[in-house]
């Protein structure tokens, strides 16, 4: 009996398929996304797109933000863009370094990804901060990288906090206003 090897996708796959068809590809499996997100999930990305696009609007900082659908490509050191095995969607992407960004995404890990929980939805970024909001439980979890290796263990908030963006020195996210406009 003929072993089939399963195909390991790539970015250049990735560009042929049809331009409505929302898929990931983590380490060269292929996901299709889920269905659109709930109400109060596109309220939470709404409020962080604001939030954090008037303070990099106000403080000048060389960041910009962008939403899903974005394409972040994740290349390995020396691989060239179109044989990347990794392609996500993040819900919120910040870049600071403009040299990461192509006419369809973002090469290289964004400076800040932010995830609002949904039913299933795989996260295997490698970025300085990573935050995980959760609309149900009114959780948020932080994590940050330690080193440029590993992250350290995730700090716990609630939708009653007050949370200091890392990667910024003064950008403070108050989840109380949050609270008030689900």
């Amino acid at each position: 009996m003929e072993e089939r090897i399963p195909k390991l996708w790539t970015y250049e796959d990735y560009l042929k398929l049809p331009e409505d068809t929302r898929v990931e590809i983590i380490d060269g499996i292929i996901y299709n996304m889920s269905l659109a997100p709930l109400r109060v999930h596109q309220k939470i990305v709404s409020e962080f797109t604001i939030t954090i696009g008037s303070y990099l609007r106000k403080s000048k900082k060389p960041c910009e933000i962008y939403t899903a659908p974005f394409d972040v490509v994740l290349v390995s050191e020396g691989q060239i863009e179109t044989q990347a095995i990794n392609v996500v969607q993040p819900d919120i992407s910040i870049i600071c370094d403009k040299r990461k960004l192509s006419e369809r995404g973002c090469v290289g890990a964004p400076e800040m990804i932010i995830e609002v929980a949904s039913q299933s939805r795989p996260a295997h970024d490698k970025v300085k901060e990573y935050w995980i909001v959760n609309p149900i439980n009114q959780t948020i979890l932080v994590y940050r990288l330690k080193d440029n290796e590993d992250f350290q263990a995730p700090e716990s908030y609630t939708f009653n906090n007050k949370v200091k963006v890392g990667i910024f020195e003064d950008l403070i996210i108050d989840f109380a206003q949050i609270k008030e406009v689900l």
